[in-house]
């Protein structure tokens, strides 16, 4: 049963539920969480990535993805481009998944909760200020600052100074509360395509009461973005050779 297809996604199945579950804790309606702030989701996801990593690496996988940018952005530096389909299928799937378990425990809430907008921004990203190529920039400024520091998190160079591999979940948890707090503002910081795009097709198919459109006119930014960024980080590490 154990295996790295079934630990990515169960890992980001757990991000999702949780990260997801902060956002509809805060912004719907009659929950003890509501308009708690920008604080506490960020540093919700924060812990979400943490219990993920663990999550995925008890479940089969080591390397802990939960994350296309990430995947990409290791098989570039690598080569070996041999898990990028079943891993990108994993974190897809079990990130629909995870945010249907949300939609199910905050299941009284969406009735109570009029904002369309709101309830859309449980599941993915919507812009601050809607600008598609400026959006696109900061996905792939976020997303590689996540995969690059991620790669110097894990380098050699690190690993020879102290107990990285013991600590590297809650380094990596940090680094995302960092990018979130620093530069999630335009954006939201999807810096996953799972993290957005199997959410938004949650919310496409489940029955949420009182839903809007999904937003798929703005759903390739969230995807290509952190690709784009990942894959560059990834490319950049390569040259580095750290």
């Amino acid at each position: 049963m154990l295996s790295p297809w079934f630990g990515e996604f169960m890992g980001t199945l757990v991000l999702i539920m949780m990260g997801d579950g902060v956002v509809a804790g805060v912004l719907l309606k009659k929950s003890k969480a509501e308009n708690s702030g920008w604080i506490v989701i960020t540093t919700g996801w924060a812990m979400a990535v943490i219990a993920g990593v663990f999550t995925a690496i008890a479940c089969g996988s080591p390397s802990a993805h939960l994350n296309p940018a990430v995947t990409l952005g290791l098989a570039i530096r690598s080569g070996d481009f041999s898990n990028l389909l079943s891993f990108f299928t994993a974190q897809m799937l079990g990130g629909i998944l995870g945010a249907t378990l949300v939609w199910l425990h905050f299941l009284p809430h969406w009735k109570e909760t009029p904002d369309q907008a709101a309830k859309l921004g449980v599941f993915c990203n919507s812009p601050a200020i809607r600008n598609l190529p400026a959006n696109f920039l900061s996905e792939i400024i976020a997303t590689f600052v996540l995969v690059f520091v991620v790669f110097a998190i894990f380098s050699k160079n690190v690993a020879a100074t102290g107990p990285v591999a013991g600590l590297g979940p809650y380094l990596v948890g940090s680094l995302v509360w960092g990018v979130g707090l620093s530069l999630g503002g335009p954006t939201g910081y999807a810096i996953n395509p799972a993290r957005d795009l199997g959410p938004r097709i949650a919310h496409a198919i489940l029955p949420i009461a009182g839903k809007g459109a999904s937003g798929w006119d703005y759903a390739a930014i969230p995807v290509f973005g952190p690709l784009a960024g990942g894959a560059l980080a990834g490319l950049l590490v390569k040259i580095l050779a750290f």
